[in-house]
């Protein structure tokens, strides 16, 4: 009861700040416990290794996620720490999400004359707050973190060179828009190129929205380009990285986009997993969206929803070829959530608030639950040896620092130099809680561990390492090494219940021809 009355107050209780005030630090207050809790992702430990070995550029994304890190791995920051990041990172965007919103609400008379001052900004922040994937960029830095403060600072300053450029028609100035906005806007183009490729998404957005609204004769002026010309330079340490590596991350981009063949149950399976992962309030946004357009074709509002229109229509179609993950289009429905609260505070305003309540009350219940889930890893008292909890995904998220130290121990007692995994998701957490031991990648595929660490060298020794919830046969071939012998074991505890097995091998003499 009283957590409803905190997220729904009564007119006469809405007090906007300092509800919403309340509403980050419940989100802040959560990420900090889990960030504490967990290891590093596969994910997480791949981009802190970038920072550990900073480059212009790296295999499979531009370098912003491991340059923002590099002064608290350089001082040997613990993972909490790190995490401290991505933490910013949300509360940020959360904050930029809350006064956009709002400012929306000012620019449209219709939203103006019948919301209530903060509710729209409100139900920017509950949205979030809401969103189970955007709790996973909350903890964890990924590219799409980055994305999500950089696209909303994207979003902004096409707003305010849109309505800069419609005041001076209103009061018949023939003066442009102040260079200061363009200026911004290439830096922010520059930030997202550096942050992930598909950030070319969301360049093509900002095109259209202004092309909407302020007609081609935009690109006579010399503003647009300045903002191109700033954003081309910020990038030039990716394209200089990949023309000295002949442009391997590019043929990785275009490779691993284009997926197999293409069904249109993928996209089916897309749109699901994504109303899964971001909550049924996106969907009850769009409605309110398109409601709001057919009533009243505002240029603006279709302008801006080309931030979520664009990454949408190409994420569905790579996943129609079975490239996609969740998290992927996480800073397009953050743009389409600060479109879409002024609608869901319209509808508050109006009375219709029961099923508003029944989607926030089922989001947050998923959130409660996946955060019960990781917890305890897996579902409260069923035994490891329960069907549900053989290949635990969450198991992924433990017992990683405890292998690194019995790997460096194992490693120095039998006088080996390198460590070796059969893939590259068990290479980026051995690599970083094993550090500084190199972690050689025995498998076909090319990657950034080739690049850092080469491939085995004729008749070497190594320590290798296996993992119970992704086993790899023992690498005893003529192409592989001549003899594996096992030396150590770790069972992996949480609460009582053991989550996996880490099992340590002495391999010697490789015959393989390297990759």
């Amino acid at each position: 009861m009283q957590t409803t009355k905190f997220l729904f107050p009564t007119d006469a209780q809405l007090r906007p700040r300092i509800s919403v005030r309340g509403l980050l630090l419940l989100g802040a207050l959560i990420h900090f416990g889990f960030s504490a809790l967990l290891n590093l992702s596969v994910d997480e430990a791949h981009y802190a290794l970038y920072a550990q070995r900073l480059a212009l550029s790296y295999f499979d994304h531009p370098p912003l996620v491991g340059w923002v890190q590099w002064p608290l791995v350089y001082g040997n920051a613990p993972d909490w720490v790190l995490r401290l990041i991505p933490q910013a990172c949300w509360w940020l965007a959360s904050v930029m999400a809350w006064h956009l919103a709002e400012k929306l609400r000012l620019l449209i008379p219709s939203w103006a004359n019948t919301i209530p001052r903060g509710a729209a900004g409100r139900w920017a922040v509950i949205s979030i707050l809401v969103a189970p994937v955007m709790h996973v960029l909350g903890v964890g830095l990924l590219p799409d973190t980055l994305l999500l403060v950089v696209v909303l600072g994207i979003m902004q300053t096409t707003l305010q060179l849109i309505t800069a450029h419609t005041k001076n028609i209103t009061s018949h100035s023939t003066a442009l828009p102040s260079l200061k906005y363009w200026l911004i806007l290439g830096v922010w183009l520059g930030l997202a190129g550096l942050s992930k490729y598909t950030a070319v998404l969301f360049a093509i957005a900002v095109a259209g929205a202004l092309i909407l609204n302020l007609g081609w004769k935009v690109l006579a002026q010399r503003g647009p380009w300045v903002a191109v010309l700033i954003a081309s330079i910020m990038i030039s340490p990716v394209l200089i990285w990949n023309a000295q590596h002949d442009w391997v991350s590019f043929s990785y981009q275009i490779k691993h986009s284009s997926g197999g063949s293409w069904h249109l149950k993928g996209v089916g399976v897309f749109v699901g997993l994504q109303i899964g992962a971001f909550g049924p309030l996106i969907v009850a946004m769009i409605i309110g969206v398109s409601k709001f357009l057919r009533q009243h074709p505002n240029r603006i509002i279709w302008g801006l929803s080309l931030f979520l229109i664009v990454p949408f229509l190409v994420t569905a179609y790579m996943a129609g070829g079975g490239r996609t993950l969740a998290h992927w289009l996480a800073p397009a429905w953050l743009a389409a959530i600060v479109l879409g609260a002024n609608p869901l505070a319209l509808h508050w305003q109006q009375g219709r608030r029961l099923a508003l309540k029944i989607m926030v009350g089922l989001q947050a219940v998923l959130c409660g639950s996946a955060f019960v889930l990781i917890f305890f890893i897996g579902v409260p008292g069923l035994s490891a040896q329960h069907p549900i909890h053989q290949k635990n995904p969450l198991a992924d998220l433990w017992g990683w620092d405890q292998a690194g130290q019995l790997v460096q121990t194992l490693a120095k007692q039998q006088g080996l130099q390198t460590l070796s995994v059969s893939n590259w998701t068990l290479a980026s957490r051995m690599a970083w809680y094993a550090r500084p031991l190199p972690v050689q990648v025995i498998d076909e595929r090319f990657d950034q561990f080739d690049i850092w660490f080469g491939n085995p060298e004729k008749n070497q020794n190594t320590l290798w390492v296996n993992w119970s919830q992704v086993p790899y046969k023992i690498p005893v071939s003529n192409q592989h090494y001549a003899r594996c012998i096992e030396l150590d074991r770790l069972l992996v505890q949480r609460l009582g219940r053991v989550t996996s097995t880490f099992t340590f091998y002495r391999c010697e003499d490789w015959l393989g021809n390297g990759k």
